[in-house]
């Protein structure tokens, strides 16, 4: 194996765990959207069965109460994930980028090699015939 189909090979693996990690973190975020947005809906039928939504009053539902906190910490841990997707898309791009050149240096290697292989060829048959 040629160092450059290893350093393909390398470029292509970081490549793939880069769609691994982004696809997982859409994942989660869509997972971690789902369960607030079920939250909400407990925190509506709470409210709407003790018929109080200030959330300041006394007799506020104690289960509301903690499941808005949950609901509170979800949304920060969703704004964490965007943030580390966001920053998951840019490896992404960049390790696309170095696969790309990592292949067109290989091609034009390639394209080198044929063109000396046919010159020597030429010389061989000349000098064969000379």
């Amino acid at each position: 194996m040629k160092p450059k189909d290893s350093l393909i090979r390398v470029k292509q693996f970081q490549v793939t765990e880069r769609h691994k990690q982004v696809n997982q973190l859409e994942a989660m975020i869509s997972e971690f959207e789902r369960m607030a947005s079920e939250l909400d809906v407990q925190i509506h039928n709470e409210e709407k069965k003790s018929g109080i939504t200030d959330v300041s009053h006394f007799a506020y539902p104690t289960f509301a109460k903690a499941a808005r906190t949950r609901r509170d910490n979800l949304f920060n841990s969703i704004n964490d994930l965007r943030i580390q997707k966001e920053q998951a898309e840019v490896a992404l791009m960049e390790a696309e980028a170095e696969l790309q050149k990592a292949e067109k240096l290989d091609v034009r290697e390639a394209r080198k090699a044929a063109e000396e292989q046919a010159s020597r060829s030429a010389y061989d048959r000349q000098a064969m015939i000379g």
